[in-house]
């Protein structure tokens, strides 16, 4: 059996933690951790978090449009919103007054949370670029705009 010749990496890099992905995924994760450790606080999770302010832009979304939105499945949005409901921060119609899609609502206690929860998120963010030159951020979201259009997203 012969042994394939090792694939260059993409760009030169010691080792897998020097590769661009990498880095984004241990970005990803400690974002990921700290909003969970702060959205605890205002009883939200990541999810519920993304779509109380996806709504607060664009009330009437649809939970295709808010699976789209937060990076979820459909049927994990439905599972959000549930929770949402039950916790009386959204209004979701039984049944559509047209067509199929249910578009949902933040109530004013959603409102709310969503308020009190983004001053929390906004400080992880705040702290996230703080080593992040000024002059540097636009062309940083650029790149990662860049990025995600380069994988077909």
């Amino acid at each position: 059996m012969e042994i394939p010749a090792p694939v260059p990496p993409p760009h030169a890099a010691e080792d897998v933690t020097e590769h661009v992905g990498y880095r984004l995924k241990r970005a990803s994760a400690a974002l990921r951790n700290a909003m969970d450790r702060a959205l605890r606080e205002h009883e939200l999770t990541v999810p519920q978090y993304s779509c109380l302010e996806l709504l607060d832009e664009r009330p009437g979304l649809s939970n295709a449009d808010l699976a789209r939105g937060t990076f979820v499945t459909r049927q994990s949005a439905n599972v959000v919103l549930r929770g949402l409901k039950d916790a009386g921060l959204i209004t979701r119609p039984a049944t559509a007054a047209q067509g199929r899609a249910l578009p949902v609502h933040l109530t004013p206690a959603g409102r709310e949370r969503l308020h009190a929860a983004r001053r929390a998120v906004y400080s992880i963010e705040e702290r996230m670029i703080r080593g992040v030159p000024a002059h540097r951020l636009t062309a940083l979201l650029s790149d990662l705009d860049a990025m995600t259009a380069a994988l077909g997203d």
